[in-house]
């Protein structure tokens, strides 16, 4: 009797450690299935190339591995050919996330649904800004951008905000018409167009402020050698963005990510952006109406020019 007692005992306990046991795997599936929301159990992170060299793609790299581990799923760092590039990879489905400069993520809002989320931002919790600026060898006569006709000038990139939309905008403004009266040569990027004025292969050149720091920082540019001779009004830094077609639940995950990174996880972009930034911010799509609202004005006044 009382080894049947005992066998009935063990038998009990038993399958209740093996109820726990399925409970338990049952839990950690739940858990699982909980934190991971990464579409297809990874994310695709996608950049412009507004910069070059190991220190841009190790700065990136560094986002990257932090929002992988907050995501826990592995994120992977897709830096485009050019700008319109990052704009059809999430159109396509291809970029889940993505960091678009001012007038790519307009477009990228418009026909791939992009989302903001965060913004890079100083000490004070206000959004980093930038300028961009036309330059020229310091003993130039052109002295004003209306003294650019007929000259050649270095745009870094068509989809670019301060590579060209600004910076054609104001030419467009000291009576200019950008595609007759100006040769405009396209290098392909910020630091290449820093390059072909530094090296003598134009007359003007556009460079952005961040580009300015940077270049400055590793001795390649020395601003006594040049002269500005336009500059814009603070330009709304780049957003991050995650597609509108995934999932609330990855959005939200992705936004929490990132505007809980401390500054000393985000101290290789500060390098890159130029600034001594705090933590990010939340992103809002009203940050780029000053954008928008050059597009519309510039396609107005090309409608007017000869």
């Amino acid at each position: 009797m009382r080894s049947r007692r005992v066998a009935a005992a063990f038998g009990g306990s038993a399958l209740f450690a093996l109820a726990l046991v399925a409970m338990i795997a049952t839990a950690a599936t739940a858990a699982r299935s909980t934190t991971n929301v990464c579409p297809n159990g990874s994310v695709n992170f996608g950049v412009e190339p507004y910069d070059a060299g190991a220190k841009f793609t190790a700065a990136y790299q560094s986002l990257t591995n932090t929002l992988s581990k907050s995501l826990n799923c592995p994120v992977n760092l897709i830096i485009t050919d050019n700008y319109t590039d990052e704009i059809e990879a999430m159109r396509a489905g291809k970029i889940d996330v993505g960091e678009f400069g001012p007038l790519g993520y307009i477009f990228a809002h418009s026909v791939a649904n992009a989302q903001p989320v965060a913004v890079f931002a100083d000490k004070n919790g206000k959004p980093v800004t930038y300028t961009a600026a036309l330059w020229v060898p310091v003993d130039s006569t052109i002295k004003t951008v209306a003294d650019l006709k007929g000259h050649t000038v270095a745009f870094s990139d068509p989809g670019s905000t301060s590579g060209n939309l600004l910076p054609r905008y104001a030419m467009i403004q000291a009576g200019l018409n950008p595609d007759k009266d100006v040769k405009i040569e396209f290098a392909g990027g910020h630091p290449q167009s820093l390059l072909a004025l530094v090296n003598g292969k134009v007359d003007a050149g556009e460079i952005n402020s961040q580009q300015q720091a940077t270049a400055t920082a590793a001795h390649q540019f020395d601003a006594s050698k040049f002269r500005m001779i336009w500059q814009s009004a603070p330009i709304q830094n780049d957003p991050i963005t995650v597609r509108g077609n995934l999932s609330g639940a990855f959005k939200a995950a992705v936004t929490k990510a990132l505007l809980k990174m401390t500054p000393s996880q985000l101290k290789l972009l500060d390098a890159e952006l130029g600034v001594d930034s705090g933590p990010m911010v939340a992103a809002k799509d009203s940050f780029y109406n000053p954008i928008r609202a050059v597009v519309t004005a510039e396609n107005h006044k090309n409608t007017n020019i000869g």
